[in-house]
């Protein structure tokens, strides 16, 4: 929670600074730090008091505020009262709407201190958390852990505020078990000093380098010995430690036999511990703790690390060798009494909706890629999938479902990829996690996360703002990221309809939310936008421009192609003075509609006018075969040079072609061809969504 709260401190202050005009060049400066019992902000170059104002104030209208023989009104009078001055002082300003009265209202600013003592308790307290609590009483301050100290200094005096009960004061505390309980600090220098010399590094990017640079020195000694690199646990140590000191431990290499996803999940997520590999990559008997001590002289903290890690490793060979006398098909009954949601069943339930999705899954594939697939296995593999929620093993280990399923398989002798399959069943679980490494795998990733979004989606709990209890976004993201990794064919709109099918089936009549459910395959469109223009760095218009296109039509990596493809050429000449020709294009078509109830009809070649119009036509003929040729060999760059090259031939037109005719037959004829450009081209991109320069805005 420390680095949100750090930022939100941050963003507190500085708009602080801004509201009350200290600002100036000074949020630049302000540098923030933080440990696991303190959050600094500091500020070098904060002006000592705000700048003086002048505003001119408008008071009544000079023919209310006197009268007729030139005396002031109470009107005047008020406003000079208000403006602490006298009615002769007051000056007239001429407006739009008349004369007024106005003063100009001088003030001097006020000094830093009275600012930032109501500044500095509303910044700490505005700070947000997952969770807070009250410790003083219900009308007290508010926070994640009571506030024990308030160390708050300008020019080196105390600023005189508070939170709660606690006052600010000058001193500071060292470390817990190091330190000094009390610092005195008279500046920042001196602050960081001070927490130096007690066993406080102030600067988390100091701790970082400690525990990395002390874990090199401890595995000097072990050739070729290095840590199982983990960013998340480093980071975590680093915000739990205020003087991080790593120790290395080892343990009986016969814990080696169980699973390394779990010795190292033991290691990571119940101790903090960093596991160590062998140059073989192989786990090696060895770990890597972070004390916040500054050493471990007799070894006792060591031994009791070691201690406590092994008790947890016979727990987990306990569990492993217990779940082993249940196959995981002997667990299939036993799903029926685990929940998966109350009005979407058990997940007995639910493993066998992911059965039959994954066979409908596999008939939407073209036929020399279904072939590639078992369609035994995959269901097997989704029948079996959620069956590790039954065992001990993942009830203690919560965060390896799915890989235990697939240890147990490959124990128990199922074919590779039903094991493999099962592993990766949920992959990935973040923008940086792989997906399924085989299709069978991500057949069941894809079954799985369908029926939880069409399922939780037509029982009306779609996301709400910042709640989202069954991972629904993260669901869809998985969805985007495992068709295109495995570059799949599949449309969202061939998804939600085969998985609607299967629900259809297992659903009591009436038990649908269609209102919620209809906003299921903008949610994925949604997904494969951020997907495309936050992750992959596509401009947000040409994003735009291919899913206004075919978003449901057209399958996911198509579509990614093609914005690919429209970002490629949107720098070539034609494209962008295209665009605005397509916009041209589609307002006329909407103003037609409009105003004369315009319809396409057939074209007839007898009414196009020799020129321009005939030319721009048969160059539509020419370039939809050679669009359509490109199209089907999945060159979307080239389709969309051919489409770009009619730039000339529709600007010709335009200059030269009243559209509106005065004959009704020849009018109809002229925007029929226009439809058909615009039908015909937007298939793979709505050029309209493109956004253009001035400089190639269409002439009025």
């Amino acid at each position: 929670m420390i680095e949100p709260a750090l930022a939100d401190l941050k963003r507190l202050l500085e708009e602080g600074f801004s509201r009350s005009r200290l600002s100036g060049d000074t949020t630049a400066a302000l540098e923030m730090y933080s440990t696991p019992r303190r959050l600094v902000a500091y500020c070098a170059s904060l002006p000592a008091r705000q700048p003086d104002s002048a505003e001119m104030v408008q008071g009544p209208p000079k023919r209310v505020a006197f009268d007729g023989d030139g005396k002031p009104t109470a009107a005047a009078l008020s406003f000079a009262s208000k403006m602490d001055t006298k009615v002769e002082k007051l000056q007239t300003v001429s407006t739009p709407k008349g004369e007024y009265l106005a003063f100009k209202k001088k003030e001097r600013g006020k000094p830093a201190v009275e600012i930032l003592r109501e500044l500095i308790p509303q910044a700490v307290q505005g700070i947000s958390f997952p969770r807070s609590m009250y410790w003083e009483s219900k009308a007290g301050p508010y926070f994640v852990r009571p506030i024990r100290s308030l160390l708050a200094l300008f020019g080196g005096r105390v600023i005189p505020c508070s939170i709660g009960e606690v006052r600010a004061g000058n001193w500071t505390f060292g470390h817990r078990r190091l330190g000094k309980p009390r610092v005195r600090v008279t500046d920042f220098a001196n602050y960081r000093e001070a927490l130096a010399k007690n066993f406080v590094l102030l600067d988390a990017g100091e701790r970082r380098a400690r525990i990395l640079d002390n874990i090199e020195a401890l595995l000097a000694s072990d050739n070729g010995f290095r840590i199982k690199q983990n960013l998340e646990l480093l980071n975590t140590l680093v915000y739990l430690t205020e003087y991080p000191t790593p120790l290395m431990g080892s343990f009986d290499p016969g814990y080696l036999s169980l699973p390394q996803e779990v010795l190292i999940t033991v290691m990571r997520g119940h101790q903090k511990y960093f596991s160590v590999e062998q140059p073989d990559g192989l786990l090696a008997p060895r770990f890597i703790a972070v004390m916040n001590l500054d050493g471990d002289s007799k070894g006792a903290i060591r031994h009791g690390n070691e201690r406590v890690l092994r008790a947890r490793f016979n727990d987990a060979r306990f569990f492993w060798e217990t779940d082993g006398k249940l196959r995981l098909e002997e667990r299939l009954d036993l799903l029926r009494s685990v929940t998966f949601q109350s009005r979407l069943g058990s997940y007995y339930d639910k493993a066998s909706r992911m059965a039959e999705l994954t066979a409908l899954l596999v008939s939407e594939l073209p036929s020399d890629v279904a072939q590639t697939v078992s369609l035994p296995e995959v269901q097997k593999a989704a029948k079996l999938a959620k069956c590790d929620l039954t065992t001990e093993l993942v009830k203690e280990f919560t965060e390896l479902q799915g890989v235990i399923g697939g240890l147990y398989a490959e124990r128990e002798g199922l074919p590779k990829e039903i094991a493999t399959a099962i592993y990766d069943q949920y992959k990935p679980q973040s923008m940086d996690d792989p997906s399924p490494r085989t299709l069978q795998g991500a057949l069941v990733s894809l079954a799985d996360r369908m029926d939880t979004l069409v399922g939780c989606f037509g029982v009306g709990l779609a996301p709400s703002g910042s709640k989202d209890p069954f991972a629904l976004r993260r669901a869809a993201q998985g969805v985007i990221r495992i068709l295109l990794d495995h570059r799949l064919p599949l449309t969202i709109a061939s998804l939600l309809r085969r998985t609607e099918e299967v629900y259809s089936s297992h659903q009591p009549e009436g038990h649908t939310d269609w209102d919620a459910l209809n906003r299921l395959p903008e949610f994925l469109i949604d997904r494969l936008r951020y997907y495309a223009r936050d992750v992959r760095g596509f401009a947000y218009d040409e994003v735009n421009a291919v899913l206004e296109a075919g978003a449901q039509r057209e399958s996911v990596p198509v579509l990614l192609n093609t914005i690919a493809a429209v970002s490629r050429i949107r720098p070539t000449e034609n494209f962008e003075p295209l665009a605005v020709a397509f916009k041209r294009i589609k307002n006329i078509l909407q103003q037609a509609r409009k105003t004369q109830a315009f319809e396409p009809e057939e074209l007839d070649t007898d009414l196009f006018e020799p020129g321009p119009e005939a030319q721009l036509h048969q160059r539509y003929m020419d370039v939809s075969a050679e669009v359509a040729r490109h199209k089907a060999a999945g060159n979307y760059v080239a389709a969309l040079e051919a489409i770009a090259s009619l730039r000339p031939d529709v600007d010709l037109f335009f200059d030269k072609i009243l559209v509106m005719a005065p004959d009704a037959k020849v009018r109809q004829n002229r925007l029929s061809l226009l439809q058909k450009l615009l039908s015909e081209f937007s298939t793979i991109a709505d050029f309209s969504e493109i956004v253009v320069s001035d400089k190639t805005e269409p002439r009025p």
